[in-house]
């Protein structure tokens, strides 16, 4: 499914955002465990979009799942479609498709803050695989990287550079991501009954914030064998994923705090990385760690007043535009209140196509104006 970029102004130079409570020492790693999640899980779908877990996403077109003891019958703990596995703690876990070739699935998350550089980190997950899966595999892996990486494709995450050829045109050049953690391989991941931890240290180049976990290596370097179970028209190898970490191993000075700068009433501010689906206005997982930092700014500063203003480009109706605006505006005034935030200090107003800060001539325009932002109200 496209997603679009809400693209905005950085608040946290601008305002009084408060800089993301991760300290040094503790789990980098939001809802670890995936305890955390909107709604109970329902079903598993073939072409399915996860977006039952807070904080927790799918980069590819590959379809990861989703499961919590409230869930429905496909998608319960312990006993759900693939099998039967209590969780490695609490009542949830994700799972994922590891082993062929033209399909894979991935989980991707934002970390609460960049690794330093030179710093030595641990990263660590846990996983079973599910009693149905035909197949079993060793190379699962997690790869830590500055920036989003994901694809539209259902098969191996790779990295993706245009390169030139000549001066008449370009091409797609893909090669594949080195994880930073893997399992080895000579090591197949074949327990069903129990979990078993992947684990690895590694040197940080600075600024790594995404994580994405799954299988980053070729069918035939991932050392795949058949399991007995025989009796199943699933394919591939299906593990559950629970308890991730990623945490420093080293000291880290604490930096000077930073000085807040007082944001005038009347001040309006672009909030950045909120994500929707086209033409939908449920707020998707990658929007977490912004979300968060406006959660975060209203705790810190109790007195004050938000109004939440949606915007949307050219494409469409007026009235089309007009109502998703509103729909997306009202969206994130949700998710804050859901989380703590006293309705009374939030309201939302939706403009649709009619304040544009960019062409709509443009791909890059349209893009500056689908946003959300919001308005200083009161202190």
């Amino acid at each position: 499914m496209k997603k679009h970029w809400i693209s905005l102004a950085c608040f946290v130079a601008l305002c009084a955002v408060a800089p993301l409570r991760a300290q040094t020492g503790g789990n980098l790693v939001y809802n670890p465990s995936f305890e955390e999640h909107r709604r109970c899980p329902t079903k598993i779908e073939a072409m399915g979009i996860m977006r039952e877990a807070d904080a927790w996403w799918q980069p590819t077109g590959g379809s990861s799942d989703y499961f919590n003891a409230c869930g429905g019958r496909e998608c319960n703990v312990p006993r759900n479609k693939m099998g039967v596995q209590e969780a490695h703690s609490g009542e949830a876990y994700c799972g994922i498709y590891c082993s062929q070739e033209l399909y894979r699935e991935y989980l991707q998350t934002e970390l609460k803050a960049p690794l330093v550089g030179g710093k030595r980190y641990k990263v660590s997950f846990w996983v079973s695989l599910a009693e149905k899966s035909p197949h079993a595999t060793a190379t699962l892996g997690a790869i830590l990287t500055p920036e989003r990486v994901e694809d539209s494709a259902r098969g191996i995450l790779m990295e993706r550079e245009m390169s030139q050829i000549g001066g008449n045109g370009s091409q797609s050049i893909a090669t594949y991501f080195t994880p930073q953690v893997v399992n080895e391989v000579d090591r197949i991941l074949n327990d069903t009954k129990g979990w078993t931890e992947i684990q690895g240290e590694f040197v940080a180049e600075g600024g790594e914030r995404f994580l994405t976990i799954g299988n980053f290596y070729s069918f035939n370097k991932s050392n795949v064998v058949s399991t007995t179970n025989t009796n199943t028209p699933l394919q591939g190898a299906y593990y559950y994923i629970d308890d991730v970490e990623v945490i420093c191993l080293d000291s880290i000075d604490n930096p000077p705090a930073k000085v807040q700068k007082t944001v005038p009433v009347g001040k309006v501010v672009v909030l950045e990385n909120i994500f929707f689906a086209t033409g939908e206005s449920e707020v998707l997982q990658q929007s977490y760690n912004e979300l968060m930092n406006l959660k975060a700014m209203l705790e810190d500063n109790p007195s004050m007043q938000i109004e939440l203003r949606g915007h949307t480009d050219n494409q469409g109706t007026q009235e089309y535009n007009q109502k998703l605006s509103e729909a997306r505006a009202k969206a994130v005034l949700d998710y804050l209140v859901d989380r703590g935030i006293d309705r009374k200090r939030l309201s939302c107003v939706g403009y649709g196509k009619s304040m544009p800060v960019a062409d709509n001539a443009t791909a890059e325009g349209r893009q500056k104006n689908r946003r959300v932002e919001y308005r200083i109200v009161a202190q």
